[in-house]
């Protein structure tokens, strides 16, 4: 079974039901002559959006907010048949969705606005300004596990930042892609501000080439690799956010019970495939034995279908039985499940293993899918260091009652949930992304916002300088004098 079906004759692709391989819509596979059309409609509507000003664009971004909350009903049918969620998962996706549109409508005048800027001791002859300008026209190439909330940390900071968007969703949920677009379109009639593009791969490159100002894309790191390098020939800059192997620590002292309810939710909301799922677990000697007791209880009770839904992509069952298959070859044991729990398009259920050496792939490379792996450590420091021990760097979670802080400011990674799981994308001022293989750069907050806008900064001689050292009318007293403020300033 596939989740997309190409028609290479006809140059069109159709998405289809995860579950049951039903057509759910047909699109057509963009050349890069479309692509480069499009780009060119986005420039001229860029300058119109950027026009409007930050009120403008607020009441404009608002009213796409309540138009999608007014059509919710659509999109929630849409994640169910295109992306396979659970009708949860859905509603939970949308509600975060709507939380960023608001946030970043409400708050790019505050974070983006021009300010006055100090202009320190041998430049107080300056005013000093500072503003952040959008870049004009952002590509946006958005996955497949979210294709509402993840794209949206791109493309509604983009918007609210007064860029025109073109926006690429993934093949396997173009649907979900229009829907967005469509809606926008109902709020901002006037100019194409938030453009479609659907294709796979080769639409995606043709849009990395069309000669937007930057791309933003959400993906493996494999595909990250080649967005850099078709990107590269024009230094178009790239923000990546290229997933995780995030791990969740339970200290000695922690509520064991909270810790594995966060951690089944963590590993196996959307079917596991989140890129900040919980994927790793350690748990400190003192409290293992009663969380694995428990997580082992709690996990036979978690149905797919039910609680979650499939496996998007098919070939990803493939890594799932892999990673597990290789797990148990190595020592490690099946608390819950395991390689006969998968059933395409189904992981029938979580897959808990234990004891799984360090070096393997199961512990080394992203899974996604609900497979948790409980490994005991000595305390909650070596539990970190375990944690930290993984190219990638994207989140983390923390369960600890005393020490807390200074736990979670240890953990190499962006984000940390401390006493929950995947808390942080659910709060639109914190910035959302990684270091190491997880990729680079930042979606949603300020930062998100900074992300897709230029610093412009301005001086404004205002008198002249008592000091007048930058013309070659100074004289040798002038440059005395600068040194005897040097020796002062660099004293203090």
């Amino acid at each position: 079974m596939t989740t997309a079906r190409v028609d290479r004759a006809q140059a069109q692709f159709t998405s289809l039901d995860p579950v049951n391989a039903e057509p759910v819509a047909t699109f057509p596979a963009e050349d890069e002559a479309a692509v480069r059309a499009k780009v060119a409609r986005a420039r001229e509507a860029a300058a119109w959006w950027d026009g409007l000003g930050h009120d403008g664009r607020r009441t404009r971004l608002l009213a796409w907010k309540r138009i999608m909350t007014r059509r919710r009903a659509e999109i929630i049918d849409l994640l169910r048949r295109e992306n396979g969620k659970v009708r949860a998962d859905a509603v939970i996706e949308l509600s975060v969705t709507l939380t960023h549109v608001d946030w970043a409508a409400r708050h790019a005048h505050r974070v983006l606005r021009r300010r006055s800027m100090p202009s320190g001791p041998l430049m107080f002859n300056q005013a000093s300004t500072l503003e952040y300008k959008p870049y004009g026209v952002i590509g946006v190439i958005g996955p497949w596990n979210y294709p509402v909330f993840t794209p949206m940390g791109s493309v509604a900071y983009a918007l609210a930042a007064g860029n025109a968007v073109v926006f690429k969703p993934s093949e396997y949920t173009p649907a979900c892609g229009k829907w967005l677009v469509d809606t926008f379109a109902e709020a901002v009639p006037e100019h194409p501000v938030l453009q479609l593009v659907t294709g796979a791969g080769p639409t995606g490159a043709a849009l990395c080439d069309s000669g937007v100002d930057k791309i933003a894309f959400t993906g493996s790191r494999a595909t990250g690799s080649r967005i850099l390098a078709a990107c590269a020939p024009r230094l178009t800059p790239v923000l990546l956010e290229l997933g995780g192997k995030d791990a969740l620590v339970v200290a000695e002292d922690a509520d064991v019970d909270t810790a594995v309810e966060a951690a089944l939710w963590g590993g196996c909301a959307n079917a596991g495939q989140s890129c900040t799922g919980i994927e790793r677990v350690y748990v400190a000697d003192a409290v293992h034995e009663r969380f694995e007791t428990r997580l082992t209880e709690r996990a036979r009770q978690i149905r797919a279908r039910e609680d979650f839904g499939p496996i998007t992509m098919p070939g990803q069952l493939d890594i799932i039985r892999r990673h597990v298959d290789d797990a148990l070859a190595r020592g490690g044991r099946a608390l819950v499940g395991g390689p006969e729990s998968i059933s395409p398009p189904y992981v029938l259920g979580p897959i808990v293993l234990a004891d799984v050496p360090e070096d393997s792939a199961a512990l080394r490379e992203e899974t996604f899918g609900p497979v948790l792996i409980v490994n005991r450590v000595r305390d909650a420091q070596e539990g970190v260091r375990r944690a930290n021990a993984s190219e990638f760097g994207l989140g983390a979670s923390l369960f600890a009652r005393r020490g807390a802080t200074a736990l979670a400011r240890s953990l190499r990674s962006g984000m940390v949930s401390v006493n929950d799981v995947m808390a942080f994308p659910g709060v639109p001022s914190l910035p959302f992304g990684g270091v190491g293989a997880s990729g680079h750069g930042r979606i949603h907050g300020a930062d998100g916002l900074k992300e897709f806008a230029v610093a412009h900064a301005v001086t404004r001689r205002r008198f002249a300088a008592p000091l007048a050292v930058s013309t070659y009318a100074r004289g040798a007293k002038d440059i005395a004098r600068l040194e005897r403020v040097v020796r002062f300033l660099g004293s203090r």
